[in-house]
């Protein structure tokens, strides 16, 4: 075997956005506030805030975002040229149950995803659809305390069923809900539970103990998870139903033993047990001790383990964008993340915001995780945020980001040359969309720029990247030429 094409020849390339982030027109063909659409702007240093109404002049990012809604064959045509065999999508699920328990789903919201994917179909492009992407119908919030309630299972299960038979002759791979583990830290309370822990309003900033309520939040939604593929399967058999993990590489400070284990038991806890669940169907049993010692009680209803175990997902698909160091004491500064972090790796740079660049990382991952599970795997978000100049001559030259890529997808080719199988890949942002941790329009993912900044002004125009042509020749040569 040539590492050089050692990809295979149906290797899935394409790019990745969620619908909260990307869609824009919050309020329009009958869709309601989601959980994204009541956080404030933000920056790096100015956290989020959530407030429970609308608040008058205050400016919410997700609300108009990039308009995608209104640009969506302007976009599909633009990821067309570059080639993409595959788009990471999400549906938002206050598009097509606004106020969560509706009984009848919002057709104008599922016509709405009926134009989307028909225009993907126009250019041979395979969806790939993230069912749950940190959007959750505020609704849930308002009258359950979102996935704190059993019953957020059934609504959840009743979206699913939705939207399986409407597209279950255009969309094959679905994704049940996006960094389900996030679950596992308080950052994750609100963006992916749904969960008002307290009345601080501060994202990011929970003030009290909330372990016991986010666990019972992340047991409901692997219970919903695993319904989910049941029913996928019975609708199509042909659906392929994957799960998708916020990966939290965290390598050990030293040698000492001590340093070694405490690494290996953030690594089971932050995200072994979440693809434990979804690819074996049952909690590990390292969890019976961290539940006594962090005294967390699970509350199972009768026959969810065989739901479990009845649920398992087909394929494995994480994030992945840094690591960090982990140790028995601090030894050196803290790096930021993508909701987890650790402390700094002194052979490593970082990007703008503190999250410490790491290419080989992903080839560990990689065999790491396909050793434990042997079922394909996808990377579906990985990519640089940073800061882009648009030159005189309208140019934007974003060298560096071209860098990250190749070495990311460098690894990958060795984690397949290792014997990973690997079945696709779609960078996060593939257009320039809001920012989930901050708000921001200026922390940048995409290969188009769009106009826009972030208090929210700009032309919406779009405009090709130098990584645009550099990413359209990966493709065209299948990672060949990078």
């Amino acid at each position: 075997m040539n590492k050089k094409n050692v990809l295979p020849v149906d290797f899935m390339w394409g790019g990745a956005t969620a619908a909260n982030q990307y869609e824009g027109a919050w309020n329009v063909g009958g869709k309601k506030a989601s959980t994204a659409d009541v956080m404030t702007g933000g920056s790096h240093t100015t956290p989020r805030r959530i407030t429970k109404h609308i608040e008058e002049g205050t400016y919410y990012p997700s609300h108009e975002a990039v308009d995608f809604y209104h640009h969506y064959k302007e976009d599909i045509k633009l990821f067309a040229e570059m080639g993409f065999k595959c788009f990471r999508m999400s549906i938002a699920w206050s598009r097509i149950f606004p106020n969560v328990d509706d009984k009848v789903a919002n057709e104008e919201g599922l016509k709405f995803y009926d134009n989307v994917f028909s225009e993907l179909k126009k250019y041979n492009i395979e969806p790939i659809v993230t069912i749950s992407h940190y959007e959750a119908p505020f609704a849930l919030t308002e009258k359950y305390n979102g996935w704190a309630s059993r019953e957020a299972i059934d609504h959840y299960v009743r979206y699913c069923n939705t939207l399986f038979k409407r597209y279950k002759d255009v969309v094959k791979y679905w994704i049940t809900f996006n960094e389900i583990n996030s679950l596992m830290v308080p950052a994750g309370a609100f963006i992916a539970g749904a969960l008002l822990v307290d009345d601080s309003g501060i994202f990011n900033n929970i003030t009290v103990d909330s372990s016991q309520m986010r666990f019972q939040a992340l047991h409901h939604q692997l219970v919903a998870s695993a319904k989910a593929v049941n029913i996928a399967h019975q609708i199509n058999p042909d659906f392929k139903v994957g799960c998708m993990i916020n990966y939290s590489l965290g390598y050990a400070s030293t040698c000492n033993p001590k340093d070694i284990i405490k690494a290996q038991k953030q690594d089971q806890i932050n995200n072994m047990i979440c693809g434990d669940v979804h690819v074996r169907g049952e909690y590990p049993t390292f969890t019976k001790r961290y539940f006594e010692e962090s005294n967390i009680k699970i509350e199972m209803a009768e026959g969810d383990e065989e739901t479990l175990k009845n649920g398992c997902v087909d394929f494995y698909t994480f994030s992945y964008y840094k690591s960090h160091v982990v140790g028995t004491r601090p030894e050196g500064d803290v790096t930021q993340g993508n909701v987890f972090g650790g402390f700094k790796n002194p052979y490593l740079k970082a990007n703008d915001w503190g999250w410490q660049i790491d290419p080989e990382g992903l080839r560990y991952v990689l065999n790491h995780v396909y050793d434990r599970y042997k079922i394909p795997m996808m990377v579906v978000e990985n990519g640089l945020g940073a800061v882009d100049i648009v030159e005189k001559d309208g140019k934007i030259n974003d060298d560096y980001r071209i860098k990250f890529l190749r070495e990311h997808i460098e690894q990958m080719k060795e984690a397949v040359y290792d014997g990973v199988e690997l079945i696709g890949y779609t960078p996060w942002g593939c257009i320039d969309i809001v920012s989930a941790s901050t708000g921001e329009m200026k922390k940048r993912y995409g290969f188009i720029y769009v106009d826009k900044d972030n208090d929210g002004k700009g032309t919406l125009n779009r405009r090709k990247k130098k990584s645009f042509n550099w990413y359209q020749q990966v493709i065209a040569t299948n990672g060949e030429e990078i």
